[in-house]
């Protein structure tokens, strides 16, 4: 028999676990449902943030250049695109050569 500790068995203890409580462990759709219930909620009762043209360029401005600092990762996305919109096929040459 296995020893119980914390009312699990000892084989469980030793293994990390996460909690299935809480707002991370929820369905997707669910948490978009309660923060979009939070956002109205804001924007009634006048708290809410509103960005302007300005403020909204801006940010985006400083997450382009954060994310344009790791040139592998540029190199990545850059190669994802590519292959997205020119898509490999067989080539005629290779298969006429054999």
């Amino acid at each position: 028999m296995t020893e119980v500790t914390n009312n699990r068995p000892e084989n469980e203890t030793s293994r990390q676990t996460s909690s299935r409580r809480g707002f991370a462990s929820m369905d997707p759709a669910k948490q978009r449902e309660i923060a979009s219930k939070g956002g109205k909620a804001a924007h009634r009762q006048g708290v809410a943030h509103e960005w302007s043209a300005e403020e909204a360029r801006v940010a985006g401005r400083k997450g382009g250049e954060s994310v344009s600092r790791n040139k592998e990762h540029m190199a990545q996305i850059g190669r994802k695109g590519g292959e997205a919109s020119h898509p490999r096929t067989e080539r005629k040459q290779d298969t006429d050569r054999n």
